[in-house]
């Protein structure tokens, strides 16, 4: 457990509303973040895996510096050659759905197309 989650730990078991996980400016968020990250970027299969990890840390440092206090944030980025090929992608989770949230968005251009999907999981 981190430090931070163990100082404010108290006996709120709900987020107060604008503390809570808001799905649109989440999406938002990612959107900026993937066109930033992503945008003249041609696809490499030996730098996929590396741009991956970077766009998720950068989507998980932003959705942190949001306000969303006690939330915990876990950041999946799937990253692939532009071929017109289709992708699935499917995610199962317990959770509380009154506190927690999910987002998915996509970016692509020419060369390559990352799915981005972004967890918020309150902490009691």
């Amino acid at each position: 457990m981190d430090e931070r989650c163990a100082a404010e730990n108290t006996y709120n078991i709900r987020p107060n509303y604008q503390h809570k996980f808001k799905v649109g400016l989440v999406k938002e968020c990612m959107r900026q973040v993937l066109k930033e990250e992503l945008s003249g970027q041609r696809y490499t299969g030996d730098s996929a895996p590396q741009l991956s990890t970077s766009v998720a840390d950068c989507i998980r440092k932003r959705l942190e510096d949001m306000g969303f206090d006690r939330y915990k944030f876990v950041v999946q980025v799937a990253i692939g050659e532009q071929r017109g090929q289709g992708i699935k992608m499917g995610a199962r989770c317990f959770w509380d759905a009154d506190t927690d949230g999910y987002v998915q968005e996509l970016y692509m251009n020419d060369s390559l197309f990352c799915v981005a999907a972004a967890f918020g999981c309150f902490y009691y």
